[in-house]
C-alpha cells in the first residue's frame, strides 16, 4: 500500500482509462448475441434491440422511466476528480435520451490491499459533488474488492414519452451537431505516460466534468430527431450506430470538428490509446475518407474514446435555429456549426469530407 510520502496516481493502477475501457463494438456484439427468446414486453420502449444509451420503460402515465449504468477505471490520477468524471459520464446517458435524472446509486470496485480506503472515500465524494450539482441524491450503492479501482453510477431518470430521444431515428437531410471537442483519449493517455502539461490537464478536467444537461432541453425540441452521447466508441463508432440504425449514411465535415486544446501536440508524440485501434478494427471499413482529408489524423481522432463526450445531435434543418439558440444559451457557442449531414444510404456508412 502507498505510503503518505508517495503520491498516489490512480491511473497507474488500471490497464485502461475511462471510457477507453469499453469492449470494442464488434466484440460487444458477439457477447450480446443470444439464441434465448426474449419475452415481449409492451412497456419496454427502448431495450437490447437497439444500441441506445439507456433503457426506457413506459410507466403508463405518459412518462418513461430511464435506466442506465456506466462505470470504468481511472482516467485521471486525483481520486476526487475521478469520482466527478465517472458520475458526470454516467448521468450523461439520461440526458442523451432527452431525460431528467432523478436518482443515482454508486458502483465501486476497490483494491483494498493496494489503495487506502480514504482514497476510495474521496472518489465517492467526487461522485456526490456531481450528483449535488445535478440536483439528485446519491442514494446508495454496492462495493466489492477488485484488482483495479472501478467507479461509476446506476442512474434513473424520467422523461415525457413524447420527448424521449433515441440514437437510431435520424432522418435524411438532418444536420449533425456535436457539443464537445474530440481528443480526450489522447490527452488522458499523455497523462498516464507523464507527458501531459499542467495547462492541458486543466483543459482536460474541465471537459471531463462538464455536465451534458442541455440534453434535457434538446429532448423537448421535436425537430431533434436523434440524440446520443459520444463515449467509448469514439465519434466514428457512435455515428456509425446512428447512421446504420437509421438506415442512412452520414456525411462528416472534418474541418468543422472541434479538437481539444493541445491534442495535436500529443498526436505528434504518438500518445494513441490502444482502444483507438480496437475501435477502428471494429468499424473502420465502414468509413471512407475523401481526398483532402488528413487521413492519419482522422484515423487517430474519429475512433478516439471520449469519456463524458459531447452530445451528438441530428436535427431537422427547420429546427436548426432553435437548436443553435439553445446551444448559445447554454455556453456552447463554439459548437453551433454543423459537423455533418444525414444523406440517403450509400456504400459507406460515413463519408468524411474535408
Amino acid at each position: 500500500m502507498e505510503t503518505q510520502n508517495e503520491p498516489i496516481r490512480l491511473t497507474q493502477y488500471s490497464h485502461g482509462a475511462g471510457c477507453g475501457c469499453k469492449i470494442a463494438p464488434s466484440v460487444l456484439q458477439e457477447i450480446l448475441k443470444t439464441d434465448v427468446p426474449q419475452p415481449f414486453n409492451g412497456k419496454l420502449l427502448v431495450g437490447n434491440s437497439s444500441n441506445d444509451d439507456a433503457a426506457a420503460y413506459d410507466l403508463g402515465n405518459g412518462t418513461a422511466l430511464i435506466s442506465t449504468t456506466d462505470f470504468f477505471m481511472p482516467i485521471v490520477d486525483d481520486p476526487y476528480d475521478f469520482g466527478r468524471i465517472a458520475a458526470a459520464n454516467a448521468i450523461s446517458d439520461v440526458y442523451a435520451m432527452g431525460g431528467r435524472p432523478i436518482m443515482a446509486i454508486a458502483i465501486l470496485g476497490w483494491p483494498v490491499k493496494k489503495l487506502p480506503a480514504a482514497v476510495a472515500a474521496r472518489v465517492l465524494e467526487g461522485g456526490r459533488a456531481v450528483c449535488n450539482e445535478v440536483g439528485i441524491p446519491l442514494a446508495g450503492g454496492h462495493s466489492i474488492d477488485t484488482p483495479e479501482p472501478i467507479f461509476g453510477l446506476a442512474v434513473s431518470g424520467l422523461c415525457d414519452i413524447t420527448h424521449l430521444k433515441r440514437n437510431n431515428t435520424a432522418q435524411e437531410g438532418d444536420l449533425l451537431f456535436l457539443t464537445k471537442p474530440l481528443g480526450v483519449g489522447i490527452l488522458s493517455t499523455a497523462q498516464k505516460r507523464g507527458l501531459l502539461k499542467p495547462e492541458h490537464l486543466e483543459v482536460l478536467l474541465k471537459q471531463l466534468t462538464q455536465i451534458n444537461k442541455t440534453g434535457e432541453a434538446l429532448g423537448k425540441i421535436a425537430g431533434v430527431t436523434a440524440l446520443t452521447d459520444v463515449t467509448g466508441f469514439g465519434l466514428g463508432g457512435h455515428l456509425v450506430e446512428m447512421a446504420e440504425g437509421s438506415g442512412l449514411t452520414a456525411e462528416l465535415y472534418y474541418s468543422q470538428i472541434k479538437l481539444i486544446e493541445g491534442v495535436k501536440e500529443y498526436l505528434a508524440l504518438n500518445t494513441i490509446p490502444d482502444g483507438t485501434f480496437r475501435n477502428w478494427s471494429s468499424y473502420g471499413s465502414k468509413i471512407n475518407f475523401e481526398p483532402g482529408v488528413n487521413g492519419m489524423e482522422a484515423f487517430n481522432l474519429l475512433p478516439d474514446a471520449q469519456t463524458n463526450g459531447g452530445l451528438l445531435i441530428a436535427v431537422n434543418p427547420a429546427s436548426a435555429r432553435e437548436v443553435v439558440d439553445l446551444l448559445n444559451q447554454n455556453g456552447l457557442a463554439d459548437f453551433i456549426s454543423p459537423i455533418g449531414k444525414m444523406i440517403a444510404k450509400q456504400e459507406n456508412v460515413i463519408i468524411v469530407k474535408p
